[in-house]
């Protein structure tokens, strides 16, 4: 359903004291970054909220279709298949994926947040298309974190998962840095999903353009 190039390097929007969630997007696609998820969670007024996540969807789906670059919505089913993004990514307390498939059909690209074995089996079983899976370590883009799981997390689950003879594709989530890509995408992920590294640089274009460079440098041919 959807290009794999594209799918390994996801930039996660977020907003600081200098960037928009729409200046970091336009940032990361200009570094040639191909996978944008926007993320933002409802803290205030819903009301309201929804209605800048929705103009924000709309305004950011148009800059992804200007970089030929896939669109996906985190959590938001709903607002999803009003903007007509690619796809949307559910947290482990979201809607169900199976539930969010029945809304969406099957022209949409589903995600899920996985920390655990159990929670890829369960992803599996209702057919998500690809995991996020983490977080790798600490990160402040995220409130309520699961398990920190590090190299030796990673090793350990996709051994289990390998053994169970189940292929979904999934990438690392949660405070990842350029050092690190060598390792984790030893561990076995398909891919890395980046937030903070991207948005909190000095140069965003030039750090995304980086990220890509070492991704394509030690991809698993």
């Amino acid at each position: 359903m959807f290009d794999l190039t594209k799918f390994r390097f996801q930039y996660i929007t977020n907003s600081n004291e200098k960037y928009s969630h729409i200046e970091g997007a336009k940032f990361a696609l200009e570094g040639g970054c191909r996978w944008v998820q926007l993320r933002i969670k409802i803290e205030k007024n819903i009301t309201q909220q929804y209605d800048e996540i929705l103009s924000t969807a709309f305004e950011l789906k148009k800059l992804c279709k200007k970089y030929d670059a896939v669109f996906i919505i985190d959590d938001y089913v709903e607002i999803t298949k009003k903007v007509e993004a690619d796809g949307v990514h559910l947290g482990k307390n979201d809607m169900p994926v199976k539930q969010a498939r029945e809304f969406l059909g099957n022209n949409f690209i589903i995600g899920g947040t996985a920390n655990t074995v159990k929670d890829i089996i369960n992803l599996s079983v209702q057919s998500a298309d690809y995991i996020g899976l983490g977080p790798f370590r600490f990160t402040e883009t995220k409130k309520n974190l699961s398990v920190i799981l590090g190299f030796e997390g990673y090793e350990k689950i996709f051994s289990e998962v390998q053994q169970l003879k189940i292929s979904i594709p999934t990438v690392a989530i949660g405070g990842i840095t350029q050092n690190d890509i060598p390792q984790i995408l030893k561990t076995g992920v398909n891919g890395v999903a980046i937030s903070g590294a991207i948005i909190n640089s000095a140069n965003p274009v030039i750090e995304t353009k980086d990220f890509i460079q070492r991704m394509e440098k030690y991809t698993v041919k």
